[in-house]
């Protein structure tokens, strides 16, 4: 009875793994759309909605571009991070504890940059602007920190393909919950907090803090869920892992491991069309279909598929190698794309686009996931190091890229096409639409073609090359641990019979000096002898003249 019960327990053990760890991702997500989408079209729509509309247009150009340019400068942190990360060792493991801290410090920042600094903006922009570049640059990092140790557990909860696909569909179907439902409770939630402090069924300050502060709330509770619930596994590999090395081992890794890549280029390709199509949705809706409230479609339909894709996927990957489910999703995408070229003024052809689009997405970026955590077993193979966070480093410096890309486009869009402010649809000209498109639709189709190219003819890893470098790597710890077994007998050995002679040594040295010593003996009591018989012969001598 007790032995059945064990694998019960364990198999507990790692649904609630399972679950903790996806959680994780529900917060995580609808942290980073929070950040990427909606931070912008809070700061073009409120931040400096009592500033004079000219300055307001330059001061939206000046933080969509210090955005931009603090989130791609700080690429180059991520594998530094990720360098501190897999050199952490700690009784609560290597991750969890910057899942805590990352987790919260976020969240503090969050709310702080969506009260416009409490209120600083407008007050003194100058002021503003300088505390902001120092607010968000340290918001970002401890975001990366989350980030980093988040997607760099996969590995370290199990070093099977299979599990880690388990574990990483999960915590997609998490992100697709957490990333989307953002989209749905944003328009409602800003709406009806403003409501609330003013009177006004509008877009305003006291609706965004509020809407940052529940953002903030989820993202604390699901790094939590993380942190408590998620516990590291131990393999031979991961115990004969070494140390990752300086900051300059680092970035080699990364640079000497061919296969990671070309699997981030071309996710990187995919996520910069994905985040750019999917930040310009609120405009679409607002400016183009003059339907702001039905935007909320744009978070039920995603949803809504990912509920059918992301269990789906473990169980197509059975019969269908990662490599197609990749290339049928950028194909999808690619469908998606010429329908909202074709008819981006109807709701009905708008919704059958969004789900082509959004349909694939769980595919092509689980198996970007799997593809980039597959890239590590190679790197050690290849390299002969192990470089878990740093390798994994490479997905949310890829985010942050796009999450850039992103924060640009919607900030260049809503300037160049006139979408901002108190503007309407009714203020929309051919040419604001025209530009839209463009930048929307098919600047994003080119990269989703680039992205399958660079798939289909450079990335070779998959999941049975990948089983068969997890057993060369078993093998050659196999013979590595032979050897030292061999070298330990061997030095055993050698100390006993070193031992041995030493003994030896000392018997004979002990030998010699008792020899030495009775020798002494023996001239001491020859001598003493011959010095007795003198005297006695003096003393006979001396007694017989006296006699005479």
């Amino acid at each position: 009875m007790q032995s059945a019960a064990k694998p019960t327990t364990k198999n507990n053990m790692d649904l609630s793994r399972k679950v903790a760890y996806s959680f994780g991702n529900v917060g995580q997500s609808a942290f980073y759309n929070v950040l990427s989408t909606y931070f912008i079209v809070y700061a073009t729509s409120t931040l400096f909605a009592k500033t004079d509309p000219a300055l307001a247009a330059k001061l939206i150009g000046i933080i969509t571009g210090l955005v931009v340019a603090i989130r791609i400068g700080e690429i180059f942190l991520d594998p530094l991070l990720g360098n501190l990360i897999d050199n952490t060792n700690t009784r609560f493991g290597r991750f969890r504890p910057w899942q805590l801290a990352g987790g919260i410090v976020s969240a503090i920042l969050l709310v702080v940059i969506f009260t416009g600094l409490f209120g600083l903006v407008n007050v003194n922009t100058t002021a503003f602007m300088i505390l902001f570049v120092v607010t968000f640059i340290v918001l970002d990092v401890f975001y990366s920190i989350r980030d980093i140790s988040y997607w760099g557990m996969v590995p370290a909860l199990s070093s099977d393909s299979k599990q880690r696909s388990i574990f990483t569909a999960m915590a997609s179907f998490g992100g697709t919950i957490g990333y989307h439902g953002i989209t749905i409770i944003v328009i409602p939630v800003v709406s009806f907090f403003t409501w609330k402090f003013t009177g006004t069924w509008a877009e305003g300050q006291s609706g965004w803090t509020a809407f940052a502060i529940i953002a903030a709330i989820l993202a604390i509770l699901t790094s939590c869920s993380v942190a408590f619930g998620a516990k590291e596994s131990t393999s031979e590999l991961r115990q004969k892992e070494q140390k990752s090395g300086s900051p300059l081992d680092a970035f080699k890794a990364i640079a000497q491991n061919d296969q990671l890549l070309w699997v981030a280029l071309s996710y990187l390709l995919y996520a910069v069309a994905n985040v750019a199509t999917s930040g310009v949705m609120f405009y679409l809706f607002k400016f183009v279909l003059d339907m702001p409230t039905s935007y909320s479609l744009v978070g039920v339909v995603p949803i809504f598929v990912g509920l059918i894709a992301a269990p789906l996927y473990p169980v197509l990957n059975r019969f269908i190698p990662r490599r197609y489910l990749f290339l049928g999703g950028t194909l999808l995408m690619v469908v998606a794309y010429v329908i909202f070229i074709m008819a981006s003024h109807n709701l009905a052809v708008i919704v059958t686009a969004l789900i082509f689009f959004y349909t694939p997405g769980v595919f092509i970026q689980m198996t970007a996931i799997l593809g980039l955590t597959d890239s590590i077993e190679y790197g050690q193979l290849k390299n002969g190091k192990r470089n878990e966070a740093v390798t994994l480093s490479v997905r949310p410096m890829l985010d942050k890229i796009a999450g850039a890309c992103s924060n640009g486009i919607v900030g260049f869009i809503a300037v160049a096409a006139g979408m901002t402010g108190s503007a309407t649809a009714a203020d929309m000209t051919a040419s604001n639409i025209q530009t839209f498109n463009v930048f929307a639709f098919y600047i994003p189709l080119g990269f989703i073609v680039a992205s399958m190219l660079i798939y289909m003819f450079k990335v070779k890893i998959d999941e049975k090359s990948h089983a068969e470098m997890v057993k060369e790597l078993e093998r050659r710890l196999a013979a590595d641990n032979t050897d030292a077994n061999e070298n330990n007998e061997v030095s055993a050995v050698e100390t006993v019979a070193n031992s041995e002679n030493v003994v030896l040594a000392e018997t004979e040295s002990s030998v010699k000096n008792l020899e030495l010593e009775a020798e002494e003996l023996e001239g001491s009591t020859s001598k003493s002898k011959d010095n007795d018989l003198g005297e006695h012969v003096k003393a006979n001598r001396s007694s017989k003249v006296s006699v005479d």
